[in-house]
């Protein structure tokens, strides 16, 4: 059992650690997680029950670490019920704003549990993607699972606004915006379109090379 080691600083961090809710796990859940820390030994594993909307219809953890690592995976769980994976991907790449700061009276030194929590909801989202892309079976190669971007509206954004970054391809149509397991993917589609215009040029030079 889990010994409270401080006063807790926020009424409703208390209520997450006396009462934290989604305790336990999803017996047919769409993806499962764990995370862990080196540094003080924590373990949480948080499961998600998906339906085809991609929408989070159940969110659950079980935890063995300290008062704020159950408090912080209680509230970021209650959060994520009824947003999509999406949405719930882009609250886990902030833990400071997805837990930190609307907690309330959070400790600088327990930020790592606030971490650790979202670091497991990224992954067990991230587990997610990957399964949709390996069951897909549209006309184009789906990308960005987070938010529905294909390999044709991706190559189309490169060429055409000739980007040269993942950064600059998620601004330019959000592919890479959630959970970020299509990173590897954009990067390939970068490095193709790359090769393809340097090869164009080149195709481009050889008349003039010829008469030189």
């Amino acid at each position: 059992m889990l010994v409270l080691n401080r006063t807790m600083n926020s009424a409703l961090i208390n209520e997450h650690f006396f009462n934290p809710k989604n305790v336990g796990n999803i017996a047919e859940a769409q993806a499962v997680a764990r995370a862990g820390s080196l540094t003080c030994g924590a373990t949480l594993r948080v499961s998600l029950s998906v339906d085809e909307s991609q929408r989070i219809t159940d969110a659950k953890f079980k935890s063995a670490g300290c008062s704020y690592l159950v408090a912080a995976s209680s509230f970021l769980t209650e959060q994520i019920k009824g947003k999509t994976t999406a949405e719930a991907a882009v609250l886990g790449q902030s833990p400071k704003k997805s837990v930190i700061e609307q907690a309330g009276g959070w400790p600088e030194d327990r930020d790592r549990c606030a971490a650790l929590a979202c670091e497991a909801l990224i992954s067990a989202v991230k587990q997610y993607s990957d399964s949709v892309r390996e069951e897909w079976t549209g006309d184009e190669a789906l990308i960005c699972t987070c938010f529905g971007v294909s390999e044709r509206t991706i190559e189309n954004e490169i060429k055409a606004a000739r980007l040269h970054t993942i950064a600059e391809v998620t601004k330019a149509c959000n592919a890479g915006a959630g959970c970020r397991s299509c990173y590897s993917l954009i990067q390939d589609i970068l490095d193709d379109c790359s090769l393809e215009a340097s090869e164009a040029r080149t195709f481009g030079l050889r008349p003039e090379a010829r008469n030189t």
